[in-house]
């Protein structure tokens, strides 16, 4: 059974710091692209980073580049996204997702930015 789980979200106040985790299994996760995304309250869902199998490759949206570091590693079947000086506009539900063969999302982690 293929599962993506993501923890790690939570209220934080503008300027800080949140990590987010996705814990993956039922697939070879290091096969796999893997990516954020997230999706704001009347917004559609859009990709925030992404990281290839090995990790040797990584893409940002523009508005995060400088602020958020996506990273995995594949002994863990785990994919992490560290984000720093956080923005009320960085409010959204975020989502894993892993791209190989298939594809897979996880159930999302909520993120508010708030003071």
């Amino acid at each position: 059974q293929v599962q993506l789980v993501e923890s790690g979200g939570g209220l934080v106040q503008p300027g800080g710091s949140l990590k987010l985790s996705c814990a993956a299994s039922g697939f070879m996760f290091g096969e796999y692209v893997m990516s954020w995304h997230r999706q704001a309250p009347g917004k559609e869902r859009e990709l925030v980073a992404s990281i290839s199998s090995a990790g040797s490759s990584t893409n940002y949206v523009d508005s995060v580049k400088g602020r958020f570091t996506i990273s995995r590693v594949n002994a863990n079947n785990t994919v992490y996204l560290q984000m720093d000086n956080l923005k009320p506009e960085d409010t959204a539900v975020y989502y894993c997702r892993a791209i190989g063969s298939r594809a897979f999302w996880g159930q999302g982690t909520q993120v508010t930015v708030s003071s």
